[in-house]
């Protein structure tokens, strides 16, 4: 199958674009959108991206959405990453949303699905602090009581835009069996017994560790079916990290025009110092990576679309892989040719390595999607 977008794609692009341009274009317009850098959301401009529409990117129409598809999304995530757009939230937003919408109960999928469509972000809760890329280690108990109500004692981190999400996929333990024993729960925000701390990291709040003490939920809370959770969980893991891979594809190629840009202007030696040849072989380099990759992740979203039964492990774990481990590349090379002036945050370059270099530890590490990609070689 071809990696061409269609007309339709190609003119939401550009329109992402020029949206990018208009509101946030300039570092005066992101500083103010995003506190100095320290914020990845900003609510304010992401109720705009609602009001256009493009939050429902591949969301089914009867819940508000356009009933886009993979593809649609991951050219979302690559046009706002290049953009610079401060829609951090979007990302943990569809990644949950397409877990509500495969096995949540219609009146969920109704509540979140039309919520996501109108800018509400949504958060998933998996990771604690004794458990990791161990999924079976999760240790955060709901047991349930005698009328129903699941009661959930435990704690969560590294949880991302739970401090502005409208609702939490939480992944608790319901049974003794390591993988039969997980459990989806529908948290709403402002639940008692929930408390969320943000943890500060290099790119600002981002992140938190989520407390849950004696949290009291519904019976109808349950997302999908009681023990099914880890089912669900690899149900899902080819849509995680193929828009996470969309998301860092932009970032390289934001990266990679910014670093272009500067080496034609910067003149050392009397000529601009692109023109030496060291330099104009790491761009030859990396633009043939940042194309590879472009191909790579437009073909495993089309596949996705088409074959929509099928997991595609190998491919959304390549995806994965090859997109973080380049953007990590593009920024550190970037900010090598652009020499000390990369290292000032006068310029966008440090920023952009800050986002780059976690991008090979959340969603899966890049051990893990190697191991993945052996495994499905029967290694």
């Amino acid at each position: 199958m071809g990696s061409r977008l269609t007309e339709e794609q190609t003119a939401f692009a550009a329109a992402v674009r020029d949206f990018a341009k208009r509101e946030c274009g300039t570092r005066e317009q992101r500083d103010a959108l995003t506190d100095g850098g320290r914020e990845a959301h900003s609510p304010e401009l992401y109720r705009r991206l609602a009001d256009l529409g493009w939050l429902g990117v591949c969301l089914p129409e009867e819940y508000g959405g356009s009933g886009g598809g993979t593809a649609d999304a991951c050219l979302f995530l690559e046009e706002t990453s290049y953009g610079m757009v401060p829609c951090g939230g979007f990302v943990t937003t569809v990644i949950t949303a397409k877990a509500y919408e495969r096995f949540g109960s219609e009146r969920q999928r109704r509540e979140v699905l039309s919520g996501v469509a109108r800018g509400d972000v949504l958060a998933v809760a998996m990771s604690e602090p004794g458990a990791g890329s161990d999924v079976r280690a999760l240790r955060c108990r709901a047991r349930q009581e005698r009328d129903g109500t699941w009661v959930i004692d435990g704690q969560k981190t590294w949880i991302s835009n739970a401090h502005c999400a409208e609702s939490i996929l939480l992944v608790a333990r319901t049974g003794q069996d390591k993988h039969g024993g997980l459990t989806m729960f529908h948290l709403p925000a402002g639940t008692p017994g929930v408390e969320i701390r943000g943890i500060e990291t290099m790119r600002g709040r981002e992140v938190n560790d989520v407390h849950l003490t004696d949290v009291r939920l519904p019976a109808d809370s349950v997302v999908g079916d009681v023990d099914g959770g880890w089912k669900q969980l690899m149900a899902g893991l080819n849509h995680e990290r193929l828009f996470l891979a969309a998301n860092m594809l932009g970032l390289a190629r934001r990266a990679f025009d910014d670093t272009v840009a500067y080496i034609r202007e910067r003149e050392q030696f009397g000529r601009p110092v692109g023109s030496f040849q060291a330099l104009r072989h790491r761009v030859a380099d990396l633009a043939t990576e940042i194309e590879c990759t472009r191909l790579l992740v437009r073909e495993v979203a089309l596949d996705c679309d088409a074959y929509p039964e099928k997991l595609f492990p190998r491919e959304a774990s390549m995806a994965k892989l090859k997109a973080t481990e380049l953007a990590k590349r593009v920024t550190l090379e970037g900010m090598q040719m652009m020499g000390g002036y990369g290292y000032t945050t006068e310029f966008d370059m440090e920023r952009h390595l800050r986002a780059a270099v976690v991008s090979t530890v959340y969603g899966g590490t890049s051990e893990i999607q190697r191991d993945v990609i052996g495994k499905t070689f029967g290694l």
